[in-house]
């Protein structure tokens, strides 16, 4: 019988190995983490814009804030103007 693994087994190993996540567990982490970092730069955006604001942050800041946040995530989009970022939220 073929031995059925998934492209991320061994991540999922290495987690049940060095954490206390059984096997399940570990297997909804990463595709949890997967799923966070499938995020599209729009999709970022507005959802970055929504918790800021949710925390009574004021444009002016939230989008100076979610500048600066771009550059870090796991692929970094190009780089975008405040103007860009206020027409990703409100077209």
């Amino acid at each position: 019988m073929l031995d059925r693994r998934t492209s991320h087994d061994d991540l999922i190993d290495h987690l049940v190995r060095s954490t206390a996540l059984q096997r399940g567990e570990a297997a909804r982490v990463v595709l949890d983490v997967l799923a966070f970092f499938d995020e599209t730069t729009e999709e970022f955006v507005r959802r970055r814009h929504r918790e800021l604001q949710a925390g009574g942050g004021v444009n002016t800041e939230i989008f100076e804030r979610i500048a600066a946040e771009l550059p870090h995530r796991a692929v970094a989009p190009p780089d975008l103007s405040l103007r860009q970022l206020r027409r990703i939220v409100y077209g």
